[in-house]
C-alpha cells in the first residue's frame, strides 16, 4: 500500500516519527491526548517523509546527492560549505509532482476553511525523521519559514524545507550520528499561525536547563515572533515556577498556591513582526521603552503556561524544551512545539561534578561577564568572527567570540573550547547548543566582541553560579569529581549554608537533609542591591537616585512591592530547590557599613566604629530607623510561605542581644502576618553572643531552638574583631573557652526539648571541631557546600566510634 504524503496532526501521534519526523509527531500526539485537557494548539497536517523520498525519485535526485557526499570530510568546512549548497541548489531548482502538489494546495484549502479563511497564514516548518531520537538531538538544524500566505509560497516553502535536510549543521550532525544521508526523510508541517508578531513568545523547559532540577518551570519571553529568543538576538524575560506546590489543588480543582519563584526583566531590544513583503515577509523592529522596561507575560499567564508544561511532562513522561506563542489578535497562548529535553535527561546524578579555577599565582583581571551556561571552565585563543560566512577560519580549540549564533554556527561550534557571545539568554541558540556539546558559554556579555581581540589567551568561567566570567590569561583549573552512590549519610543531620539562591539548584543534588543557613544578604546585595528605606521612601529622593532606583526595578512602579519580590523569589528558589526539607533563612544581618554599600544607603545608616557589635540584627527591626524595613522581609516570607506554598522555610533572628529585644521581634512578626508556631512556622535564634548561652533557657521560652553562629560566638567569646587579620591567630571554634559554651548551649537545648543546631564556619574548617559536635549530640550541623561530603564522612567515622564504645 503506498505511504500517504499528507497526515493530519489528528492522525500523528509519537509512533510516527519514521513517518513525519519528531516534530510534526509530537504536535499529533498531543493535538489527540492534550487538547481536551485545556492545553492550546492550532491546527495543521504534515508533508510526509513518504512525500519527500517521493520528491527526490521523480527529480532523478538520489544519486547526484549521494556522488557529491562520497568521501566528505566535515572538518573542513569550505569543502562541507560549498557540497551543501550543491544539494541545496539542485533541490530547490527541482519541480514538485503535479500530484503531490496538488495534495499539498488541496490540504492548505482544506486548513483555511477550518478557520474561515480564504488562505490562512502558516508555519511551515521542517521535521526530520532523524531529530529529537533518544541519543540525537540538535533540533533546528532545518529551516521554519513564518507567515506563509498562498498556495504557490506554500509549495515554495515547502521545497526550501526539503533543501534544508542539507544545511551544513545537519550533514555534519549525521555524519557524527552515523545516520545515513539518504536514508533520513524530511517531513514538512503546515500549521495555523498563531499571530505572535502582535502579541509575545518564546520557549519553556519543564527542568532548570543549568542543573536539571526538575520541579521547576523555565519560562523566556519576549516581544514579537520567537525567532529572536531562540537564536539569541534578545535577551529575554526569564522566569521560575515551582511545579511541586503548583500542582496543590483545593476541593474545587483550584490551584491552592501562585509560586512564581522568579521573574527577570529582559532588555528585549528587538520584536519581530511580518511585513507585507512578500519576498521579505518578516522583519525586526525596536521595542518601545514601555515594552523593555516591564514584563512581556502577566502572572496569570505564566502559570497557564507553567500548568501547560506539566501536562505535557506528565504526558511524555519526561523533561520536555517547548515553544510557545501568544496570539496577540485572540489574546491567547499557544504551545507550538514539544520536544524531549536532551542534555540534563542524560546527566548521571550520582555523580557530581565541580569546576575549580586555581588562582593561587594569578591576578584574575575580568574582560567581560554575562550568563553562564553549564558549570565548565574553558580556556584558548579567542578567535571573534561577526558572521557564519567566516567559520570556516575557525580552529579546534580556539573561544569562539560573536554576536549570536544560529544553526549554521554548529560546526564552528564543535571545535570549541567555550563560547562567548554578545547578545541572548539562557535558551539561545548558543546556549542550547553549549549545553549539547558540554562546553563553557557566556551569553548577553553585550560587548564580548568588543572587549576581547582574537588572539587572545583567555578563560571562560561559568563555575561560579548564574553569573559567568571572562578572564584574561589562561587561569589554571581542576575538575573535583565524587561518586556520591555509596555515601552512607550519618544520623546527625546535616545542613548546608547557601547564599546565592542561583546555586541552589545545583546545590540540591549534594547528599543533605535540608539547609541550616540561608542568608538574606546575598539576595539584598546582588538581586536588589537598593536600600530598603531608600524604597520606603522613594517620592522624597531626588531626582537622580530615584533614576538609579528605576533602573534596577524594571517593571514596578510599587518600589517596596519590589523589594518584598525579589527578596522573597530569592528566598522561593532556595526552599523550593531543597523543598520539602527544611530550610531556615535569616533575617537581614548586614552591619551598618555594608548597607552603606547598597543605593541609598549612606541617607540611612550612621557610621560606626566598630559596626560589628554595632547596630545590627534583632536590635534594627524594632527600631524606628528600621522597622519599616523588617516588616517588608516579614512580608517577602509571608508571600514565599502562604503564595507560593513553600512552608519549609522557617526564620531565624540574628545577634540577638537580650530576650527583650526577642520579645520585641516576635511582636512585629506577629503584626506583619508572622505568627510563631502559625501554619507550621518556627522561629529560631541564632546563639552567637554569650547572653544567648548565659541566659539559654529564657531565650528558648520564646524561640524554637538555637542556631550556633560559632564565628561571631568565637570573637565575642575572645574579644577578638574578626575583621582584624592581625590578631585572627589568637584564637578559632577550638577554644577551650568557645567550645564549653558550645557544650552549654547544646546541653540547654535538650533540656527544654528545642532544636539544635550550629551553622557557623566551625565546622567546615575543622573536621575535629565537627567531631566534638557530634559527640554533644548536637541535632544538626550545616555546612559550606564544598566540605559537605568530607565531613559527612568524618562525622559517621565519629558516630560509628560512639556506637561501638556504647
Amino acid at each position: 500500500m503506498k505511504e500517504k504524503n499528507i497526515l493530519w496532526f489528528e492522525e500523528l501521534g509519537i509512533k510516527d516519527v519514521p513517518l513525519v519526523g519528531g516534530k510534526n509527531a509530537s504536535l499529533g500526539e498531543m493535538y489527540n491526548n492534550l487538547i481536551s485537557k485545556g492545553v492550546n494548539l492550532a491546527n495543521g497536517f504534515a508533508v510526509t517523509a513518504a512525500a519527500y523520498f517521493y520528491f527526490l525519485e521523480k527529480n532523478n535526485l538520489t544519486g547526484k546527492i549521494s556522488e557529491i557526499l562520497k568521501d566528505i570530510d566535515v572538518q573542513d568546512i569550505k569543502s562541507l560549505q560549498k557540497k551543501g549548497k550543491t544539494i541545496r541548489e539542485l533541490i530547490k531548482s527541482a519541480n514538485t509532482p503535479k500530484d503531490l502538489a496538488d495534495e499539498i494546495v488541496s490540504s492548505y484549502k482544506k486548513l483555511s476553511e477550518l478557520y474561515n479563511e480564504k488562505n490562512t497564514d502558516v508555519a511551515v516548518r521542517s521535521s526530520a525523521t532523524a531529530e529529537d531520537l533518544p541519543g540525537a538531538s540538535f533540533a533546528g538544524q532545518q529551516e521554519t519559514f513564518l507567515n506563509i500566505k498562498g498556495e504557490a509560497y506554500i509549495l515554495e516553502a515547502v521545497k526550501k524545507c526539503f533543501a534544508s535536510l542539507f544545511t551544513d549543521r545537519a550533514i555534519v550532525y549525521r555524519h557524527e550520528m552515523k545516520f545515513d544521508h539518504l536514508k533520513v526523510g524530511l517531513s514538512v508541517g503546515v500549521q495555523k499561525m498563531v499571530r505572535s508578531d502582535l502579541g509575545s513568545s518564546g520557549v519553556m523547559f519543564s527542568c532548570d536547563t543549568e542543573s536539571g532540577f526538575g520541579d521547576v518551570v523555565l519560562i523566556n519571553a519576549s516581544y514579537g515572533l520567537g525567532e529572536n529568543v531562540v537564536l539569541g538576538r534578545v535577551e529575554p524575560d526569564q522566569y521560575y515556577v515551582f511545579e511541586t506546590t503548583l500542582r496543590h489543588q483545593d476541593s474545587s480543582g483550584q490551584a491552592l498556591f501562585r509560586p512564581i519563584i522568579e521573574k527577570k526583566v529582559g532588555s528585549k531590544l528587538l520584536k519581530m513582526i511580518y511585513t507585507k513583503n512578500e519576498s521579505e515577509p518578516i522583519k525586526n523592529i525596536k521595542t518601545t521603552t514601555k515594552e523593555r522596561e516591564n514584563f512581556v507575560l502577566s502572572n496569570d499567564e505564566i502559570l497557564q503556561l507553567a500548568k501547560w508544561s506539566m501536562l505535557v511532562e506528565q504526558h511524555y513522561q519526561k523533561s520536555m524544551d517547548m515553544e510557545w506563542a501568544k496570539d496577540g489578535k485572540e489574546n491567547k497562548l499557544y504551545i507550538v512545539q514539544a520536544r524531549p529535553e536532551t542534555v540534563q535527561s542524560k546527566k548521571n546524578l550520582n555523580v557530581l561534578e565541580d569546576y575549580e579555577l586555581q588562582t593561587t599565582n594569578h591576578k584574575l583581571q575580568t574582560l567581560v561577564e554575562g550568563m553562564s551556561v553549564g558549570k565548565k571552565i574553558g580556556s584558548g585563543k579567542a578567535h571573534v568572527i561577526m558572521s557564519a560566512k567566516d567559520i570556516g577560519k575557525f580552529k579546534k580549540g580556539e573561544v569562539l567570540v560573536t554576536g549570536m549564533t544560529d544553526p549554521d554556527w554548529v560546526p564552528a561550534m564543535k571545535l570549541a573550547a567555550a563560547i562567548i557571545t554578545d547578545q541572548g539568554g539562557r535558551t539561545a541558540h548558543a546556549a542550547i547548543v553549549s549545553r549539547e556539546l558540554g562546553i563553557p558559554c557566556v551569553v548577553g556579555s553585550d560587548n564580548g566582541t568588543v572587549k576581547i581581540k582574537t588572539g587572545k589567551q583567555i578563560t571562560v568561567d561559568c563555575s561560579k553560579g548564574e553569573e559567568g566570567y571572562v578572564y584574561e590569561g589562561i587561569i589554571p583549573f581542576k575538575i573535583n569529581r565524587t561518586d556520591i552512590s555509596n555515601i552512607k549519610k550519618p544520623k546527625t543531620k546535616i545542613l548546608m549554608n547557601v547564599g546565592d539562591p542561583g546555586q541552589a539548584f545545583n546545590l540540591s543534588f549534594i547528599p543533605n537533609d535540608g539547609v541550616g543557613l540561608a542568608r538574606e544578604e546575598f539576595i539584598i546585595a546582588n538581586t536588589i542591591k537598593i536600600h530598603p528605606n531608600a524604597l520606603i521612601n522613594y517620592k522624597k529622593l531626588k531626582p537622580e537616585l530615584k533614576s538609579k532606583i528605576d533602573k534596577l526595578s524594571l517593571g514596578y512602579d510599587n518600589k517596596t512591592q519590589f523589594y518584598i519580590d525579589k527578596l522573597a523569589e530569592g528566598v522561593a528558589r532556595i526552599g523550593a530547590a531543597f523543598y520539602p526539607k527544611q530550610v531556615i533563612v535569616r533575617f537581614s544581618d548586614f552591619k551598618t557599613n555594608e548597607y552603606r554599600e547598597l543605593v541609598g544607603g549612606e541617607l540611612y545608616e550612621p557610621k560606626e566604629e566598630n559596626p560589628m557589635i554595632g547596630f545590627r540584627g534583632a536590635s534594627r527591626y524594632y527600631n524606628d530607623n528600621f522597622k519599616d524595613a523588617f516588616i517588608l522581609e516579614c512580608k517577602a516570607i509571608k508571600k514565599v510561605r502562604e503564595e507560593f506554598g513553600i512552608d519549609n522555610v522557617q526564620v531565624m533572628v540574628p545577634f540577638c542581644r537580650t530576650v527583650e529585644e526577642g520579645k520585641k521581634v516576635l511582636e512585629i512578626m506577629e503584626k506583619s502576618g508572622l505568627q510563631k508556631n502559625e501554619k507550621g512556622l518556627k522561629v529560631f535564634v541564632m546563639c552567637e553572643i554569650p547572653t544567648n548561652v548565659v541566659l539559654a533557657h529564657e531565650f528558648l521560652e520564646i524561640f524554637d531552638g538555637f542556631s550556633i553562629g560559632s564565628n561571631d560566638l568565637t570573637q565575642l567569646t575572645l574579644g577578638l574583631d574578626r575583621d582584624n587579620a592581625g590578631i585572627s591567630s589568637i584564637g578559632n571554634e577550638n577554644n577551650k573557652a568557645v567550645k564549653k559554651l558550645i557544650e552549654e548551649a547544646v546541653k540547654a537545648c535538650k533540656e527544654k526539648g528545642k532544636y539544635s543546631g550550629i551553622c557557623g564556619q566551625g565546622p567546615s574548617d575543622f573536621p575535629d571541631f565537627a567531631a566534638f559536635l557530634v559527640g554533644l549530640g548536637i541535632e544538626s550541623i550545616s555546612l559550606n557546600p564544598d566540605s559537605v561530603i568530607k565531613t559527612m564522612m568524618v562525622i559517621s567515622e565519629k558516630e560509628n566510634k560512639l556506637a561501638s564504645r556504647g
